[in-house]
C-alpha cells in the first residue's frame, strides 16, 4: 500500500496522529485490494492497516485478489471511530474474508503497547477525500447505520443467494386460471432470494400510494403528486433529515460499496422526493439538504448511470425537471429555496451541459436538453 499523498497543514497533522484512530488488519494477503471511504489500494507484503483517521464513521472495504490478478466482489462496513481508537481485525485465509473471531484483549493490548514499532507499516488516511466524504455522509448518523446496515454487518456487492420454496397458490386457484407461457417459463427457474441477514435493511415503501377508501379521481391526483407515500416513509423515521440520511447511506454503498441494490433504493428516492409538490413548502428544511446531497452525488457519479435502461431517458434530469418547476411555480415556497435550486441549476448545466430554461415544456423523449457553447440547442 503507496501513501497517498496529503494535502493538510502541520497543525491538523498533529492534531490526527494524536486523535486520530488506527485501524490494524492483520493477516491480509498481499495484492488484496483494500481502502477506506473514497480511496483504494491493493497491499504490499508491509501492510497492516491505518492510522490518523478522522473521528466519526468511515466505510472500510476490501476484496480478495486471486493468481490471476481478479477481484472478488467488494466486501466492507461502516464503523464509527472514536477519539484515538485502537481497533484491530484480522483476514480469515478460509473464507478469504475479515475473520468474525473476537480479538482478545491481551492481543489488542500488545499490538497497541508495540505501536511505535507498527507505525511504519501503516498508511495514512488519505486526507484528501476527507472533504468530499464530509459532504456525501452529513446526514448519516450513528444510530441510521445500525438500522440499515445488514445483520451480518457486512455490506456485500454481490448479495449471497439461497433457494427458496415457490409460493404459487393453492392447486384450486392454479386450476380456476390459465396460466400464462411466461409463468410457465417462470416456474422452471429456480426461486432466490438473499441469505438471512446479508441483505441492506432499507426502509420500505407503502404498498399503496393512496389512503384507504380513496374514490378513483383522489387515486389518480396521488399518482401525480405523492406527497402520501412520502410522508408514510416518514412516519418511519425520527426526522425528516433521517430520510436525507438513508438517501445518503443508499448512495455510498453504491459509489463505494458497489451495491447495485443500494443503487435501485437510491433513484427510488430521487424519484420520490422529486414528485412531491405539496410537500416542498412542508418540509422545506428537508427540500434544502436534499439538494445539497443530491449535488454531491451528481458530482460523484458518471451521467451514463443517470440513463434508465428501460426507459432510454435521463431519470435525474427528469425528476428533477418536475421539482425545480414546482419550486419554481409554487406560491408557498420561500425565496431562499428558490435561489439555492437555481444556482443548483446552474451548476448542472455548467457540468452536465443539461437545459432547464423551459420547464413547463414537455420533454418529448425526456432526455436532457444539451446547451450548447454558442447558447442554441
Amino acid at each position: 500500500m503507496s501513501e497517498p499523498a496529503l494535502e493538510m497543514d502541520q497543525e491538523l497533522a498533529r492534531r490526527l496522529l494524536i486523535d486520530g484512530a488506527t485501524f490494524i488488519f492483520l493477516d491480509v494477503p498481499p495484492g488484496t485490494e483494500f481502502g477506506i471511504d473514497m480511496k483504494s489500494w491493493n497491499t504490499g507484503e508491509k501492510f497492516r492497516g491505518v492510522k490518523m483517521i478522522p473521528p466519526g464513521l468511515h466505510y472500510v472495504h476490501y476484496s480478495a485478489v486471486n493468481n490471476e490478478g481478479d477481484a472478488a466482489p467488494r466486501v466492507g462496513f461502516i464503523h464509527n471511530f472514536q477519539k484515538s481508537e485502537f481497533l484491530v481485525k484480522k483476514w480469515d485465509p478460509v473464507t478469504e474474508d475479515i475473520s468474525t473471531a473476537e480479538i482478545e484483549e491481551e492481543e489488542k493490548a500488545r499490538l497497541k503497547s508495540n505501536l511505535l514499532n507498527l507505525d511504519r507499516y501503516l498508511g495514512p488516511y488519505p486526507f484528501d477525500v476527507w472533504k468530499k466524504w464530509r459532504a456525501l455522509t452529513s446526514k448519516i448518523t450513528v444510530e441510521l447505520v445500525s438500522k440499515l446496515i445488514p445483520e451480518t454487518g457486512l455490506i456485500r456487492s454481490a448479495l449471497e443467494l439461497v433457494s427458496c420454496d415457490k409460493s404459487m397458490g393453492s392447486p384450486a386457484s392454479k386450476r380456476r386460471r390459465s396460466r400464462t407461457v411466461e409463468e410457465k417459463e417462470e416456474d422452471l427457474l429456480p426461486q432466490l432470494k438473499p441469505s438471512p441477514g446479508t441483505e441492506l435493511r432499507f426502509t420500505s415503501f407503502p404498498e399503496r400510494t393512496y389512503p384507504e377508501g380513496a374514490s378513483p379521481k383522489e387515486i389518480t391526483l396521488h399518482s401525480i403528486d405523492s406527497t402520501y407515500t412520502l410522508e408514510a416513509i416518514l412516519k418511519k423515521f425520527d426526522s425528516a433529515t433521517d430520510l436525507i440520511g438513508e438517501l445518503q447511506f443508499a448512495f455510498v454503498c453504491f459509489l463505494v460499496g458497489h451495491s447495485l441494490e443500494a443503487f435501485e433504493h437510491w433513484k427510488r428516492l430521487v424519484g420520490l422526493l422529486c414528485s412531491c409538490e405539496k410537500a416542498v413548502p412542508k418540509y422545506r428544511e428537508m427540500y434544502s439538504d436534499f439538494l445539497t446531497a443530491l449535488e454531491a452525488h451528481l458530482i460523484e457519479i458518471p451521467e451514463d448511470f443517470l440513463v434508465d435502461i428501460v426507459a432510454s431517458n435521463n431519470f435525474v434530469y427528469c425528476n428533477l425537471r418536475k421539482l425545480f418547476l414546482t419550486i419554481q411555480l409554487h406560491e408557498a415556497v420561500d425565496g431562499r429555496l428558490k435561489s439555492k435550486a437555481a444556482h443548483f441549476k446552474e451548476r448542472l448545466t455548467e457540468h452536465f451541459q443539461w437545459d432547464f430554461a423551459h420547464l413547463e415544456r414537455e420533454e418529448d423523449d425526456e432526455a436532457p436538453v444539451v446547451v450548447n457553447p454558442d447558447g442554441s440547442y
